[in-house]
């Protein structure tokens, strides 16, 4: 098995990386990849790992299986492998895009149901500030649409503040004392959930 330790680090040099951790994380593979490629089984790992570690050396995959994988390229024209890195950023680009548009598709979607009280929200927080005596259930209409958003997220709470229900240590979290599983407990800040999905259990104190 042949060793390409000391190749590896004078590509490392070239980019300021000092160690094989740091490399990993840059090139978004793990540690026991480059590993593999130090080690000089670039030829049986994925060329997906191995461009994600040539761009992170910042060199071309052919510059990469020349150096790391001489026996390979000397099968392959180096038009197949520069192809095939050509292909893969264009694949990746797309996905980028894909990405950022769901992500701006989504951002919209949930403006849209929030828009009256993002519109509202700022002006009732001022004049709560220079009305502090301004009762608290005047306010409350205006979340509705934050409950309108976590109803389109499917997101439910586990239980009403100030319910008294048995506890289960798998929705519950015993802000004070100690309970048995299945004793009554008071709900003081709910819960959540989405689907079967637990997103954080409810926070609840016992009933003496």
């Amino acid at each position: 098995m042949k060793n390409y330790a000391s190749v590896l680090k004078s590509f490392m040099d070239k980019r300021s990386i000092s160690n094989l951790k740091e490399l990993s994380q840059k090139a978004g593979v793990s540690e026991l990849q480059i590993i593999r490629l130090q080690r000089g089984l670039a030829s049986r790992m994925p060329v997906d790992i191995l461009l994600k570690i040539s761009q992170a050396l910042g060199i071309t995959l052919t510059e990469l299986l020349t150096n790391f994988a001489p026996e390979l390229t000397q099968r392959l024209p180096e038009t197949s492998t520069s192809a095939l890195e050509q292909k893969y950023n264009n694949i990746q680009k797309e996905l980028e895009q894909q990405k950022k548009f769901l992500m701006q598709e989504f951002q919209q979607s949930s403006l849209g149901i929030l828009e009256s009280w993002l519109q509202q929200w700022p002006t009732v927080v001022e004049k709560a500030k220079q009305n502090p005596s301004l009762a608290a259930v005047k306010i409350l209409p205006l979340l509705r649409p934050v409950e309108k958003l976590m109803a389109e997220w499917n997101v439910e709470s586990i239980a009403t503040v100030g319910a008294e229900v048995p506890f289960d240590p798998q929705l519950h979290e015993l802000m004070d004392g100690s309970v048995q599983k299945g004793e009554m407990v008071k709900i003081r800040y709910t819960g959540y959930k989405q689907g079967d999905k637990l997103l954080f259990r409810a926070k609840v104190s016992p009933i003496r």
